[in-house]
C-alpha cells in the first residue's frame, strides 16, 4: 500500500507545530509558513535539504532508523508520534507484513472462556475489549450496562468512534465531547499507521469523513497517542455524573486488542454510581429508547 500521502501530510503537520524558538533558532521576519522551515528540520536533523524534502513528499522507504530518529528529534516528536513515524516507514518498506505479529482485523471474533471469565471477574468497574477501530469485542456487565447508549442504537455496531461521531447521546455521554473526540480520532489515526492494510479501518474511516465534520477536521490534523491510562468525565442516563480512572492493557496473546478497566476513586460519589449501575445492570430492563438531555 502506498503510504506517500499519509508520511507528507504527517510530516508537513509536524513541521507547522514547532516555532523558530521552540527549535532554538531565530525567528526573523517575512516567514512565509507556519512553524519551521524544510531547511531548517534539515539542518536539525543534519541532513540535506533535499533529502529531506525527499523524505516529506512521502519516500520513506528505505530511510535508517537513524535518520528517522534525528527527524523525530528535529521535529520534537513524542513517544506516540515517534512511534507512529516508525510505523510508516515500515509500511513504507513492506517490512511492516514481515515484523509485525498478526492483528485481529475482524470484529467477529469472540472471546475465549477464561477471558470472559477475568472480565466478570472485574466486578467494581467497567471491563471491556476492544481493537485499534474502537470495536468493543467483549465486554463484562457492568460495561455493557455503562456502555447502554452504545449498544441500544443498532447503528452504532458496538463501535466507540461512531458512536462518538454519528449517534447524539454521544454528547451526553462525555461532558468533555471535544476532549473524547480528539482521543477517539488519535486512537484511530495511530491505528492507521500500525496496521494500513484493515480495510473495515479504512472503510470506517471514509464513513465517518463523509458524515462528521468534526471527524473529518480532526483526522487532517494527523494528531496521535499512546491511550494507557488517564482520568475521563461521563454522565449516564441512569446514575449521572461519573469522574472514572482508566487503565488500558495490550493484550499479548491477542495482538491488537486492549484491555480497559474503569474505576473509580474509593468513597467517591462516583464508586456509589458504579454500584448503582451494576444494580441497575443485574435488574432485567425494557427495550425502550433513552431520551437525551
Amino acid at each position: 500500500m502506498d503510504n506517500r500521502a499519509e508520511v507528507r501530510e504527517f510530516l508537513t503537520s509536524r513541521r507547522a507545530k514547532i516555532t523558530p524558538e521552540q527549535a532554538g533558532l531565530p525567528s526573523g521576519n517575512r516567514r512565509r509558513v507556519p512553524g519551521l522551515r524544510r531547511s531548517e528540520v534539515a539542518a536539525l536533523a543534519d541532513v540535506s535539504v533535499e533529502y529531506y524534502a525527499k523524505l516529506e513528499r512521502g519516500n520513506l522507504a528505505g530511510v535508517s532508523p537513524a535518520v528517522l530518529e534525528a527527524v523525530a528529534r528535529a521535529l520534537q516528536l513524542d513517544d506516540a508520534e515517534r512511534a507512529h513515524l516508525l510505523n510508516l516507514a515500515q509500511a513504507a518498506d513492506g517490512s511492516d507484513a514481515l515484523t509485525r505479529p498478526r492483528r485481529r482485523t475482524s470484529r467477529t471474533w469472540t472471546a475465549h472462556r477464561s477471558l470472559q471469565w477475568l472480565l466478570e471477574a472485574v466486578t467494581a468497574g467497567p471491563a471491556f475489549v476492544r481493537n485499534g477501530r474502537m470495536d468493543l469485542l467483549a465486554a463484562n456487565q457492568l460495561a455493557g450496562a455503562f456502555y447502554d447508549d452504545v449498544y441500544a442504537t443498532a447503528g452504532n455496531q458496538a463501535n466507540l468512534a461512531r458512536f462518538q461521531f454519528l449517534d447524539p447521546a454521544s454528547r451526553r455521554f462525555y461532558p468533555d465531547w471535544d476532549q473524547a473526540a480528539d482521543i477517539a480520532v488519535a486512537i484511530l489515526r495511530t491505528e492507521a499507521g500500525r496496521n494500513p492494510h484493515d480495510k473495515d479501518l479504512h472503510d470506517l474511516v471514509g464513513e465517518l469523513s463523509t458524515r462528521s465534520d468534526d471527524f473529518r477536521t480532526r483526522w487532517g490534523a494527523h494528531n496521535v497517542r499512546h491511550h494507557g491510562t488517564g482520568t475521563k468525565r461521563f454522565h449516564h442516563h441512569t446514575v449521572g455524573d461519573l469522574t472514572l480512572a482508566y487503565e488500558g492493557l495490550e493484550m499479548t496473546a491477542e495482538p491488537g486488542l486492549t484491555l480497559t478497566i474503569y474505576t473509580a476513586e474509593p468513597g467517591s460519589p462516583s464508586e456509589e454510581g458504579l454500584r448503582l449501575l451494576a444494580s441497575w445492570a443485574a435488574t432485567p430492563q425494557p427495550l425502550t429508547p433513552h431520551c437525551g438531555d
